[in-house]
């Protein structure tokens, strides 16, 4: 009813929930940059800064449905390195071969390499934290063999390989427009799909899950191969976008992915999250790492000050956890009337 309590606007209870207060933090955070560096607020710079992270977000929506089913994926950066070293490899021999077939195979590359480790969680049972360390370091070792250490230099690539991402639509890269279209995606996917819902109520509650008939280990193997497709997807993107292959490419990267979903709020316990949090928290990092080099702050005072907003970031969310675990107990504990 309009005018009752609880249709009233609140703004207390919408800076309790966790996307609002996100938001609200990245534009004050950006504001006081301005404040600062009046170029920053500038229109292209925000453009920039959001291009800059889009392939962030798109890695960090991969690791998000991984994180919803209980696992975690500490090899994706490795993935990206190796599709992109494989495409760039692929364009420099055979520089005829059409770029859309170069990109899906990157996707179908990637894929693959998200399957073997969701096999391996799924049908060994090997903890995913444990598969993925292993495969991230294998990822690795076949890019030097596939290179022997060498690097691939936008002169070996072909033009219009490296000028994909760059080029412009409706005053937008083509890389920002493809972080946008997995952000549609992804929240499509995992709000009006079964397979999606699955994801939710596998990490919430495997036994639940497992007695309503979702097989969890075969929602974990399928969570693995999205993220794998898009780690691949974005290997294409890495390479072209800044125009060099090497053996250490994206090296660190998946800590910066995983930093995003947690200060989304994506739940490392599995079962929670959204894909608001997820962009947010991309968003969040993509800022910081913009704008400390601009305000002249040393790359150790960089590494120092985004591994504390990741330390209070969870805090934040094992508090919040909390709180939700003993709401859930109190209300189970009332009377019934």
């Amino acid at each position: 009813m309009l005018g009752s309590p609880e249709c009233r606007w609140q703004p207390a209870r919408l800076l309790r929930q966790r996307e609002m207060l996100l938001a609200l933090v990245i534009v004050v955070m950006t504001l006081a940059i301005g404040a600062i560096t009046p170029d920053f607020l500038a229109p292209g710079n925000l453009r920039g800064v959001f291009n800059d992270t889009s392939i962030l977000i798109i890695l960090a929506l991969g690791q998000m449905l991984v994180i919803l089913t209980r696992c975690i994926d500490l090899s994706v950066a490795a993935n990206l390195a190796l599709t992109g070293m494989m495409v760039a490899l692929l364009n420099f021999h055979y520089p005829q071969l059409p770029l859309a077939l170069l990109i899906a195979l990157a996707t179908l590359a990637g894929l693959l390499l998200g399957a073997v480790n969701g096999v391996l969680v799924w049908k060994l049972k090997i903890p995913a934290i444990v598969v993925t360390l292993g495969s991230m370091s294998i990822y690795r070792g076949i890019i030097f063999l596939l290179t022997d250490g060498s690097w691939i230099n936008a002169h070996q690539m072909s033009q219009n390989f490296i000028e994909l991402p760059r080029q412009s639509l409706l005053g937008l890269p083509l890389l920002s427009w493809c972080g946008l279209l997995m952000m549609v995606l992804v929240w499509v996917f995992l709000r009006f799909s079964r397979r999606g819902r699955a994801l939710f109520a596998a990490g919430g509650n495997p036994t639940a899950a497992f007695y309503t008939g979702i097989d969890v280990g075969r929602t974990q193997f399928m969570s693995f191969c999205l993220s794998g497709a898009l780690a691949g997807f974005c290997g294409y993107l890495w390479i072209s976008r800044y125009a060099v292959a090497y053996v250490d490419i994206a090296s660190g990267f998946e800590l910066q992915v995983i930093a995003a979903c947690v200060i989304g709020g994506v739940s490392i316990m599995g079962g929670l999250g959204s894909v608001a949090g997820c962009v947010l928290g991309a968003l969040f990092l993509g800022v910081i790492n913009n704008a400390l080099p601009v305000i002249g702050v040393s790359p150790f005072w960089q590494m120092a000050i985004s591994g504390a907003v990741i330390i209070v970031a969870v805090l934040i969310n094992a508090r919040s956890e909390q709180r939700q675990g003993r709401i859930i107990l109190r209300r189970a504990l009332q009377p019934l009337h």
